[in-house]
């Protein structure tokens, strides 16, 4: 039983040990209060134009997305919980922060490291931005 009125979950993906374990975390919540899950994946670019054919690094970067969404949607039904998933193009943390504010989300759950362990040292973390600018609760997963 959900002691919280949680009704949508967001969960920030960018493939890492730490984002997945975020998921582990979304998928339990999800659990207890009967609701489904919405995973985010962050591209970060520019969204490409309709006239210009695709980069190879976009190439990767979309097929990378395509194959951790279907990693967390496995692993969300194995343990019975229905999975959306989503692809942004963007900055990671206003992106992240805007999404939920725009889709009235309830609690977003990160992982607490993700892949750019450069950028979090010079500029601070995805998941310490989205801690300190969404309006609605973070749960950060170490």
């Amino acid at each position: 039983m959900c002691a919280l009125d949680i009704k949508k979950i967001l969960v920030p993906l960018d493939g890492s040990k730490n984002s997945f374990r975020g998921l582990d975390e979304a998928i339990y919540l999800a659990r207890q209060c009967h609701t489904t899950l919405t995973g985010l994946y962050v591209v970060t670019l520019v969204l490409p134009s309709k006239s210009i054919p695709i980069s190879p690094i976009e190439k990767y970067l979309l097929e990378q997305a395509k194959k951790f969404m279907l990693k967390a949607k496995t692993r969300a039904a194995q343990n019975g919980i229905m999975f959306n998933g989503k692809v942004v193009y963007g900055d990671e943390g206003p992106e992240i922060v805007n999404f939920a504010k725009n889709n009235d989300f309830d609690v977003i759950v990160i992982g607490a490291r993700g892949r750019s362990v450069l950028k979090e040292i010079f500029l601070g973390s995805t998941s310490n931005y989205v801690m300190h600018k969404s309006l609605i609760p973070v749960i950060i997963v170490k």
